[in-house]
């Protein structure tokens, strides 16, 4: 494919001039191409949400959520994982980021890594690929041939498939089943696709994965009920959580905290269903840890 036509290697024409503005004047540039961003992805909602149920439906069969990709879209994914177990309390290896080139791609670029078809299909079959997971290919470009052999591969094991990318009919969309393509547009630095791109790229890796996790019962109303209580923040955020979810006062929030071993779910139920911990514990398992059903009962 010829980079040269594709949308985001195209030259923006109100930036022709970026090395002879003012500061004050290349921040309003940024800013007003940064604004197109969210207009692109409201486009392409619909295959966002698709793609937040397929996620849902392959973390609750027991996959994992894959994201796959080189350089800026490689980081993003990597940085999207990570953040899942703190935030939802999920396992590690749940959601998972893969770079092309390794780990040492996060912080200096490995040449060539994303030229490699063979590479893509290899890195995902030292993960153990299997059906029941989901692949999620990224690049801003949607023609890393990286990304477009490890799709291929996930669709051969039979995998869902998800492809980001921020140009239209791009070849990891036509590799994989469901094609998310915000067009952003030109950078305001010819080809810096850290910039628009990678913020549309990161705006939608967000989507979808807390949307999974909302539908597999992480979230109560829109709180953090899964949040790992795994240091002194997370801890004051943990108290914070049941006395918003509750109306208790902290005091009570804090000894129920200390009765569930610091796990908000079982806290909240506690209070609002007045049953001691054991009793929380045993019916969120009864209702496969959705707490709403739990207090339903």
């Amino acid at each position: 494919m010829n980079l040269s036509t594709l949308v985001s290697e195209a030259r923006n024409p109100t930036t022709m001039m970026l090395d002879e503005m003012s500061s004050l004047e290349m921040m309003i540039c940024f800013n007003n191409e940064d604004r197109k961003v969210p207009e692109a992805i409201a486009s392409v909602l619909p295959e966002i949400a698709q793609a937040a149920d397929l996620a849902a439906d392959a973390l609750r069969a027991g996959g994992r959520l894959i994201y796959l990709g080189a350089g800026t879209s490689g980081r993003l994914g990597v940085l999207d994982a990570s953040e899942c177990p703190p935030t939802f309390g999920v396992p590690h290896g749940m959601v998972v980021g893969v770079i092309a080139g390794g780990p040492g791609a996060l912080f200096k670029a490995v040449e060539g890594a994303e030229d490699d078809v063979a590479l893509g299909e290899a890195d995902l079959k030292a993960l153990n690929l299997e059906a029941r997971d989901m692949v999620v290919g990224l690049a801003a470009s949607g023609r890393t041939p990286y990304v477009i052999g490890a799709l291929q591969f996930a669709r051969q094991v039979g995998c869902p498939t998800v492809a980001i990318s921020c140009n239209p009919d791009s070849p990891i969309a036509k590799a994989a089943q469901v094609a998310i393509s915000p067009v952003v547009g030109p950078e305001a630095l010819t080809g810096s696709t850290r910039m628009k791109s990678g913020t549309a790229q990161k705006l939608v890796l967000n989507m979808i994965s807390t949307g999974a996790m909302v539908k597999l019962g992480k979230v109560y109303q829109n709180l953090m009920v899964d949040v790992k209580a795994s240091n002194e923040k997370l801890v004051d955020r943990a108290c914070r959580i049941v006395v918003e979810a509750t109306g208790a006062v902290r005091s009570q929030a804090e000894e129920a905290l200390a009765q569930t071993g610091f796990e908000v779910k079982p806290a909240i139920l506690m209070i609002l269903a007045d049953i001691t911990a054991e009793e929380a514990h045993q019916r969120l398992q009864q209702h496969n840890g959705y707490l709403r059903a739990a207090l339903m009962c």
